[in-house]
């Protein structure tokens, strides 16, 4: 019998593993829907035995961890294992070294006496925060005996999966906006994936990818559709608490496209809740660009209206969040708050972020510290309460955003450099 079940977030029926991934049932079996355009209904969520959890002193073993090595804990992962032989059956456990993530990832930032911190995910394998998701679906695709696995992208999953894929020997298919920074694309190419470049958005890219997947019977990553997804993107919960010995921030400012990140780490929490480690939820902070603001939006009228959305910020860039509801709900239940930045703020930010703070950040990271500057000024937030910023993407992965604010250098010969700088002295 396996240590975990499925549920749905929306009507709350309750499945057996063998059902959902013998069948490869991604939404809910009874009010699951996945329109066109429009965000999922019927979501899924992995839930585990907490009281178990806590009579076992899941605590001691948290606590004796190093963070990034998120299959360090079995019990709260949808992951065949062997307790008796401590496992992972049909895994290379020597692989699995190779794609630990970042080990150190909360950094103190100086910032005008601010109780400041950032959770620096740009240093993970492929460089971004999606690899917690792609790791976990990567493992259960090799446990289900599936070769071939698929993403909708706008670039970091993309990547991220394909280097995944190449490190376990597994085939990736990617589908992608023609909007994709070329860096991106790029990387995704040279993992070896199959790609897909879509003429239309994100939107269009991740609702094909859905009907290929479904013919094909790839193992599909698409965001928040596949639950896995929801489960490693929980996993920075449980490093945030490891990274504060026992203790949590009293803000966490997460970029939201999506809503899968916010989503995974409410759950994460919650699932901090449920054990006993931690008594209250730290208030998630839901971060958009103003070109692409669904979920705040949503947040304020209670009603999804599908606009097209364009930002600099193309982590964050989704028209029709996926995982919408659950990103409402995070916000809501964490008594937290949406706030949106524009693209403008996003770029000075960003250059703030890499200069000050010495984080090669891109734009999508970057807008966490411009929300976090917009909330302290206008007094949603004080100095005085801890607050960390999410990074979650390498500044190297979109390089066209960093032409807005770095000029090209002059170019002259070695008399005249020499020249011009001994006349400085």
């Amino acid at each position: 019998m396996k240590h975990y079940i499925y549920r749905c977030s929306s009507c709350n029926k309750e499945f057996s593993p063998e059902k959902i991934e013998n069948e490869l049932i991604y939404l809910c079996p009874i009010c699951g829907e996945a329109k066109r355009n429009q965000p999922l209904k019927g979501v899924l969520l992995i839930i585990y035995d907490y009281d178990q959890l806590r009579k076992n002193n899941f605590s001691q073993k948290l606590f004796n961890s190093t963070c990034g090595r998120i299959w360090s804990f079995p019990e709260i992962l949808p992951l065949e294992y062997d307790f008796t032989k401590n496992s992972y059956t049909s895994i290379n456990h020597s692989k699995l070294e190779s794609v630990s993530l970042n080990s150190t990832p909360v950094i103190e930032l100086d910032f005008n006496g601010a109780k400041l911190f950032a959770f620096d995910d740009t240093r993970n394998p492929t460089f971004s925060y999606k690899d917690r998701a792609s790791i976990l679906v990567a493992l259960k695709a090799i446990q289900l005996g599936i070769k071939n696995i698929s993403a909708a992208s706008t670039g970091n999953a993309g990547s991220s999966i394909a280097g995944i894929c190449a490190r376990f020997g597994l085939t990736s298919n990617i589908f992608v906006p023609k909007t994709i920074p070329e860096a991106k694309r790029i990387q995704i190419q040279s993992y070896g994936a199959k790609i897909y470049v879509v003429d239309g958005s994100y939107d269009d890219a991740f609702d094909l990818c859905l009907e290929i997947s479904s013919m094909k019977k790839w193992f599909n990553r698409n965001t928040a559709y596949n639950p896995l997804t929801i489960e490693g993107k929980k996993s920075s919960a449980y490093d945030i608490l490891i990274s504060f010995n026992g203790k949590i921030p009293e803000n966490i400012f997460v970029p939201v496209g999506d809503g899968v990140i916010i989503g995974g780490m409410f759950k994460g929490f919650w699932e901090l809740l449920q054990i006993g480690l931690i008594e209250k939820l730290p208030k998630l902070i839901a971060v958009q660009s103003s070109g692409s603001n669904a979920v705040v939006r949503y947040f304020n009228t209670k009603k999804f209206e599908f606009q097209n959305a364009e930002t600099i910020a193309d982590s964050i860039c989704a028209s029709a969040p996926r995982n919408l509801f659950m990103a409402n709900e995070a916000i809501s239940k964490s008594n937290g708050f949406p706030i949106e930045v524009t693209d403008e703020e996003i770029l000075v930010a960003q250059k703030e972020v890499i200069q000050r703070f010495g984080i090669f950040v891109e734009p999508s990271s970057a807008s966490t510290f411009a929300a976090f500057k917009d909330a302290l000024r206008i007094g949603l937030i004080s100095k005085d309460e801890t607050t960390l910023l999410m990074f979650t993407g390498n500044g190297l992965k979109d390089t066209r955003s960093l032409k807005f604010w770095n000029e090209a250098p002059p170019i002259k010969k070695y008399d005249e450099w020499l020249k011009e700088l001994t006349n400085e002295i």
